[in-house]
């Protein structure tokens, strides 16, 4: 498995982790042995979020996790209505009872909200000296967003940037990866399939795909991860909720992909026109 520095944590993990966006609405059993599967290759970073099922993906990521706890980089994320000084140690307070656990390697601002960002990295900055966060970054952060950060935080301390990444998107691309390489901050990519909308076969990139996967003896979906991985800022947090499918994930981490390779998807998969405002979902 492919091992990334996370950031300026210091610490290095697999490319490929695991989200838990809708997996609470999994069958609870074949969720959590998934991810104790992933965990199993290496899949270490494990992603989650207060806001998905409004707790319920946390507790079973806690379940899953419980008695590795030591195996796992485990983030979590606060949601920006939660996100002033109280309403952040709060909010963790809630994440940590959730997944059983007495800290999170990371914590992440969801997106921006009303609330100023000198109050949440305040409360993150208290929950540091407390022990309960190892680190802290942004969630769905444009540049522009990411030097305010910068500036109010401090050179240094923003662990990284979780943002939509994908062969159909690659609006970061322009410049968001380049000012997260810049500035050490590890550019996490969610749905890193496409929000149900993964290329298929007869399309001209789905074509390009199955050519570079069957060189590969891989799946598309592999080669799709291992490009989203391809340098060392990079990572992705595929959600697998039936242990084939994470077994099929963390293989993808030992897919390197030769220049021409990457060279034909990004020809099947053009990045277009940088948009004006940071794609989300």
């Amino acid at each position: 498995m492919r091992q990334h520095q996370f950031g300026n944590t210091g610490r290095s993990i697999a490319a490929i982790g695991q989200g838990s966006w809708y997996i609470d609405a999994a069958r609870r059993g074949l969720a959590v042995s998934a991810i104790r599967r992933g965990l199993d290759l290496g899949m270490r970073h494990i992603d989650t979020a207060e806001m998905y099922g409004s707790g319920a993906a946390e507790s079973v990521v806690g379940e899953a996790i419980r008695g590795r706890r030591d195996d796992v980089f485990l983030v979590s994320k606060v949601l920006p209505e939660n996100a002033s000084r109280h309403g952040t140690r709060a909010a963790c307070e809630r994440s940590l009872k959730q997944l059983g656990t007495d800290h999170l390697d990371c914590y992440l601002l969801h997106w921006r909200g009303a609330h100023p960002l000198e109050e949440t990295f305040a409360a993150f900055e208290d929950l540091q000296d407390q022990g309960k966060i190892l680190s802290f970054g942004v969630s769905n952060f444009d540049v522009d967003d990411l030097e305010e950060a910068w500036a109010v935080a401090g050179p240094g301390r923003l662990a990284c940037n979780q943002v939509l990444y994908h062969l159909k998107e690659r609006a970061i691309e322009h410049a968001v990866i380049p000012w997260c390489e810049r500035h050490e901050v590890a550019v996490v990519a969610y749905s890193p399939f496409g929000h149900d909308d993964f290329p298929g076969p007869k399309t001209a990139g789905g074509r390009a795909l199955g050519d570079i996967a069957l060189a590969h003896d891989a799946s598309p979906r592999q080669i799709a991860l291992a490009f989203l991985t391809r340098k060392p800022a990079l990572f992705a947090i595929p959600k697998a909720a039936q242990a084939a499918h994470a077994e099929e994930n963390a293989a993808a981490g030992a897919i390197d992909l030769s220049d021409q390779e990457i060279h034909l998807l990004d020809e099947a998969f053009p990045r277009g026109p940088q948009p004006r405002f940071l794609p989300v979902i």
